[in-house]
């Protein structure tokens, strides 16, 4: 078989296109490939798709393909420019590459799955390109597939911050918890992003009004972002946040405390894991605290919160009884952390128990949220917004890039 034939099964090349030449040259270790047509072909108009047009003329385009072994590998061709009755002189598109791109569809589709995995700065270090090109591969699929998402059938929305950088530099995420996938990123984390969102959603032929259930933390932007563009949807506050709070309110009493009591030092984890992750050592010694002659603040507040966690193994019917109960304890406890903590759930009463009849939480979130926060950690950060927000999108978006395998 000819080296020529051999190319052009590789390449997957349909008549009219075929492999005409290829060369290597061993001193730059690079491998060119040259396609062509037969004389008399036709094509097809790229704008209004009447077939059978002859070449008007040819220009020589090239494009950087995979790598042939370690070897630089492109491709050449002689591209027909065609006449068009109703577009006029168009350059027609070619099956290997998208139009205007200097690489291969199978190329991009490369840097795409790298980028899933690598930063694009090492990307560009590999393969000897610069990275501004990669970052206009990335936006160029990524803006593409999500014009192309549909959001019709969105019912249960999560949102959360994660941070851009260091410092007070967030992007707003918006995830289909039922997928799930991100739907929309933005900068920012006030109520503004909450608008941005429900405009996206509109805009890929989602329904604000229908958007059943919503969840997030306690934040007072998020809170009345919903309030605004989401009136129909109910809010459940995540039970993870939730937590926080009390866990929070257990280690400032553990800090206050422990000025007077030394055995408290270097036992913070000891009161904010949940038992069944302790260690068997340290499982010993919060029995050793928790006794009652010790009479430690922080052990109160500790059961106070092991309390509120049964709250969320109540059946829905007791679920209110139970709270307003634990409540009381929490406000007659003479802990001003805990009891903090308590009016926190009081003003968000009815979101912490609409947890009983949505089920959701944003677990998912989180987990994506872990995942974006390593991919960040690899790449040491994110020049610009619209970076981080192109690898949001490309790492937890579930976008379909139409690209070859």
């Amino acid at each position: 078989m000819r080296d020529i034939d051999l190319f052009q099964m590789a390449l997957g090349l349909t008549p009219p296109w075929q492999v005409s030449d290829a060369q290597f040259d061993p001193n730059t270790k690079r491998l060119d490939i040259r396609i062509d047509f037969p004389r008399g072909s036709t094509f097809t108009c790229p704008k209004c798709g009447q077939t059978g047009i002859k070449a008007y003329d040819t220009q020589d385009k090239s494009w950087r393909h995979l790598n042939f072994f370690q070897h630089d590998a492109y491709l050449t061709a002689r591209v027909p420019r065609i006449e068009c009755n109703d577009c006029g002189i168009l350059l027609v598109d070619v099956p290997w590459a998208r139009p205007g791109g200097s690489f291969t569809l199978l190329f991009e589709a490369m840097i795409l799955t790298l980028a899933k995995a690598m930063p694009v700065k090492t990307i560009s270090e590999f393969i000897n390109e610069h990275d501004t090109r990669l970052w206009r591969i990335l936006h160029h699929y990524v803006d593409e597939a999500r014009d192309k998402a549909d959001y019709s059938d969105i019912r249960n929305v999560g949102m959360d911050e994660t941070s851009r950088k260091r410092g007070h530099n967030y992007v707003s995420l918006f995830v289909d918890l039922d997928t799930p996938k991100v739907l929309f990123a933005t900068e920012g984390k006030d109520a503004s992003t909450v608008e941005r969102f429900k405009q996206d959603l509109t805009d890929h032929n989602g329904n604000p009004e229908a958007i059943e259930e919503m969840c997030s933390d306690m934040s007072p932007s998020f809170i009345s972002g919903v309030e605004k563009f989401f009136p129909n949807a109910h809010l459940t506050f995540d039970k993870f946040h939730i937590m926080k709070v009390i866990n929070e309110a257990v280690d400032e009493v553990r800090r206050q405390e422990q000025k007077d009591r030394p055995e408290l030092f270097r036992t913070r984890y000891l009161w904010l894991k949940n038992i069944e992750n302790l260690k068997p050592s340290q499982a010993e010694t919060l029995d050793e605290l928790t006794v009652k002659k010790l009479n430690l603040k922080t052990s109160r507040a500790y059961h106070i919160k092991l309390n509120f966690q049964e709250l969320f193994k109540q059946p829905v019917e007791y679920a209110e009884v139970y709270l307003r109960k634990w409540y009381f304890w929490a406000t007659h406890s003479r802990l001003e952390p805990i009891k903090e903590a308590a009016y926190t759930i009081k003003r968000h009463w009815d979101g912490v128990l609409q947890w009983f009849h949505s089920g959701v939480n944003n677990g998912i979130l989180e987990g994506i949220n872990s995942v974006i926060q390593a991919a960040k950690a690899r790449a040491r950060g994110y020049r610009t917004t619209r970076n981080i927000v192109a690898i949001i999108y490309l790492i937890a978006g579930k976008l379909n890039f139409g690209l070859p395998t």
